[in-house]
């Protein structure tokens, strides 16, 4: 049997392609589908069958444009109410492809509609080989269960507990697991790196397999929940109807600097996808800085919402090109255009542009040491749980779709995260927002620490 994982780290996503005898099944594709086509190709294979192993809420999925190409047949849990043309599946549905089968688990408890697939390669063993878990178990920890509409996260972990130790557990330690998420994923909180694992090992280290009781997991999987963007509803909706081909998005439409500075001062996003420090050195004033060297789209989504339509800034026609691809994998696809010609263009046309001052954890502790600035933390909440800079005020990056946070507009501001990503994302957003004394601290908590400067924790409950 062929079997090949597509990790895309944007978005801490897994996907596979098995295939036996020539015939071959995709689990969980991504939006672009282009890799499983060539892949396909490359080794002599027709894509028959498509697996969902439920209504992905964090990203848009390519299952319906994938099914139009090929001709494959998608499969779905029986719970989704997918409105595409689709088998919908039960316990113990089986597909036999080649020499190869899949068995389907039905596993509510990450969302009502999730399934796993058991994997079987008759050329090695009449024994299961593998199991493809989606998000109902990943490496080192559980889906999140607060993604239904329709359920309570206290029914969906209950759920989920059952699932887990009446399906997944029974079958052999020596089964592989293969998730659709790793490590950096919202879907979980406690993931690992590694891209594998066995049900063994997860039955020795997993955090919460280790939970005995259905209560106390219950209570467990429901307490510390990281925060659930507003995005991830809306997705699983485009998920449910099928999103629609690539190849129908219309072409960008090239902005003038002059027509920006209009459009901008009309309301408009500017979406800079430039890295950090050159965003900071200088940009458009009132553009949003989220780099593409992180986990861009899912803060793009997170902080600007599926609704917005920016125009893109950028450095090159490459990065235009992997910008939208990007926002597409997250359902952004109504965008305005993009600043034609860059930010050298805006400079050339003779219009202001702005910057963002950097300092060090050091400079920032002989800053705080004089009381010359406030400092803003937009970490999550466990990270400010386990560890923060005295005096800091806490405001996540996830809130500030709703709002900029209460603090003066006047004094200095530095802003931190834990590596610096976030923070400038956040610094763009505070200076769009008319903050006038914005600094980001390169490097983050992070760097705090390396300098072994004082941290504070959070005190336990009740004292």
């Amino acid at each position: 049997m062929y079997f090949e994982q597509f990790y895309l780290g944007c978005l801490a996503h897994a996907s596979y392609l098995l295939a036996s005898d020539g015939e071959a099944v995709v689990v969980d594709p991504q939006r672009d589908v282009e890799l499983y086509l060539k892949a396909a190709a490359d080794h002599g294979l027709a894509i028959r069958h498509i697996f969902e192993s439920h209504l992905h809420a964090d990203f848009v999925s390519g299952h319906r444009e994938l099914a139009a190409r090929t001709g494959a047949t998608i499969y779905m849990g029986a719970q989704a109410g997918a409105t595409f043309p689709h088998v919908p599946v039960t316990d113990g549905f089986q597909l036999k492809f080649g020499k190869a089968s899949i068995r389907v688990l039905e596993t509510p408890g990450h969302t009502p509609e999730s399934i796993c697939m058991v994997v079987t390669d008759q050329e090695k063993s009449p024994l299961p080989w593998a199991v493809l878990t989606g998000d109902t178990l990943f490496i080192g920890d559980v889906g999140r269960p607060d993604l239904s509409p329709r359920h309570t996260p206290k029914e969906l972990a209950g759920l989920l507990y059952d699932s887990l130790h009446t399906k997944l557990l029974t079958l052999p330690d020596s089964v592989l697991v293969y998730p659709a998420h790793g490590a950096g994923s919202l879907c979980g909180k406690n993931m690992r790196a590694e891209r594998s694992s066995t049900i063994g090992t997860e039955r020795l280290t997993n955090y919460a397999l280790q939970i005995k009781s259905r209560e106390e997991f219950v209570a467990q999987l429901t307490s510390n929940l990281p925060a659930r963007p507003e995005y991830f509803l809306k997705d699983a909706e485009i998920n449910r109807t099928g999103a629609a081909p690539l190849s129908e998005l219309p072409p960008l439409r090239a902005i003038a600097p002059a027509e920006l500075r209009a459009m901008l001062s009309a309301g408009e996003i500017g979406l800079d996808v430039r890295a950090n420090d050159e965003f900071a050195a200088g940009h458009v004033p009132g553009s949003v800085n989220i780099a593409l060297g992180g986990q861009f789209a899912s803060w793009a989504a997170t902080v600007l919402g599926l609704s917005a339509h920016p125009v893109l800034i950028a450095a090159s026609d490459e990065q235009l090109e992997e910008a939208r691809l990007r926002l597409t994998r997250v359902g952004i696809e109504a965008l305005d255009g993009y600043l034609d010609g860059g930010l050298a263009a805006w400079r050339q046309a003779g219009l202001p542009v702005a910057t963002i001052a950097q300092i060090t954890a050091s400079e920032l502790d002989a800053r705080l040491k004089s009381h010359a600035v406030q400092v803003l933390d937009v970490r999550r909440e466990p990270e400010w749980d386990a560890g923060r800079i005295e005096g800091a005020t806490w405001w996540p990056l996830d809130n500030f779709r709703v709002s900029p946070p209460e603090i003066d507009h006047e004094a200095p501001i530095a802003v931190h995260c834990k590596g610096g990503y976030r923070s400038m994302i956040a610094s763009s957003l505070l200076q769009r927002a008319g903050f006038k004394n914005v600094i980001n601290v390169v490097g983050g908590f992070d760097a705090w620490q390396q300098a072994k400067l004082p941290t504070v924790t959070a005190k336990p409950v009740g004292v």
